[in-house]
């Protein structure tokens, strides 16, 4: 951003707030910069609810320790001050899987990551990633990956996915 001189008010996962309007040269630099580091500008609404939506499941599964009751839908809905039916039909229509199974894919990759860790038991897992049960937990880890919480701990490839390719 500073070697394009521009000024930003904020910079969180997948948004920039600028200062100030891009002119259109300005624009077209910021995109091949962007491009470079694999990154694109989302330029309609549906596209940057969506990435507004797989954002706060990311930052909400991956780096969040806060325990909370909050449904899934109404932490959507309240952050995006939208109702939540159109932004998981809108999800859908755009993702080909639902919103649903677009959280539970980032629960497992969290899973995954947490069990190559080695540091938590499958248990405080469980726990920390508001599962009712470990038996809920290893039954979902199974359907997404084909084998158990245990399995893939023993296996040699971990299956580890990237999170834009969850």
């Amino acid at each position: 951003m500073s070697d394009l001189n521009l000024d930003f008010k904020t910079i969180k996962l997948g948004e920039v707030e600028l200062i100030s309007k891009l002119d259109e040269l300005q624009r077209e630099a910021l995109a091949r910069k962007l491009q470079g580091s694999g990154f694109n500008i989302i330029n309609d609404r549906k596209s940057q609810l969506i990435e507004q939506m797989k954002n706060l499941v990311v930052e909400k599964v991956h780096h969040s320790n806060e325990e909370t009751d909050e449904k899934w839908a109404d932490i959507i809905s309240g952050e995006l001050n939208l109702d939540y039916k159109y932004l998981s039909s809108l999800f859908s229509s755009v993702e080909s899987i639902t919103f649903e199974q677009y959280i539970i894919n980032q629960k497992i990759e969290r899973v995954k990551e947490l069990i190559v860790y080695d540091e938590l038991t499958l248990s405080e897992i469980a726990f920390q990633l508001h599962y009712s049960s470990v038996a809920y937990l290893s039954n979902q880890f199974k359907k997404v990956t084909g084998m158990t919480p245990t399995q893939f701990k023993k296996s040699v490839d971990k299956n580890r996915k990237s999170l834009d390719d969850v």
